[in-house]
């Protein structure tokens, strides 16, 4: 196996952890980079064989640091996902885990401020929003990415929008 980066290493650890014990693990004592004691939104991303298996996370911080973000959305992205049955532990071994860590959001004004390989989005109308994150494969557009995020969050493409941007710096 590859060697991991810290983010997540600790989401693969928060789901073994889990699905062992049944509890959340504990944040890590000791010296964690400075990226995991800030407080960040984070989604974390499960694959297995290139496929989608979960992915959870959150765009503003809900936790005291991103570490215990990670370990939230990790345990989340293995067993909280309605689009997938739970994570079995027997299946650890076999999952790309990925972790982004995002900066604060930006209100644009326009789709062209948009750049689906370094910005994610968010689409908003109402009550309803729905979230892209960046460089993903086969969104190659910013108006790919605002019809998925909108199709996400159930909001007709051709509704007024109010439309965010954020940055991610991406683990794997």
């Amino acid at each position: 196996m590859k060697a991991e980066s810290v983010p997540v290493r600790l989401a693969r650890e928060s789901v073994r952890y889990y699905l062992e014990h049944a509890v959340m693990l504990p944040e890590p004592a000791g010296t964690l980079p400075p990226e995991l004691t800030n407080r960040a939104g984070v989604f974390v991303s499960l694959k297995k064989q290139g496929e989608l298996r979960g992915c959870i996370g959150t765009i503003l911080p809900t936790q005291p640091s991103a570490a215990l973000e990670v370990i939230r959305n990790a345990v989340s992205a293995a067993t909280e996902d309605p689009r997938f049955s739970r994570v079995q532990i027997s299946e650890l071994d076999d999952l790309d885990v990925s972790v982004d860590i995002l900066g604060v959001p930006e209100r644009i004004d326009a789709m062209e401020k948009l750049d689906p390989k370094r910005y994610g989005v968010i689409v908003r109308h109402g009550s309803r929003s729905g979230v892209l994150l960046p460089d993903l494969e086969g969104v190659d557009t910013a108006e790919d990415q605002v019809l998925i995020a909108c199709r996400k969050a159930g909001i007709d493409s051709d509704e007024s929008l109010d439309l965010y941007r954020f940055e991610v710096t991406r683990y794997k």
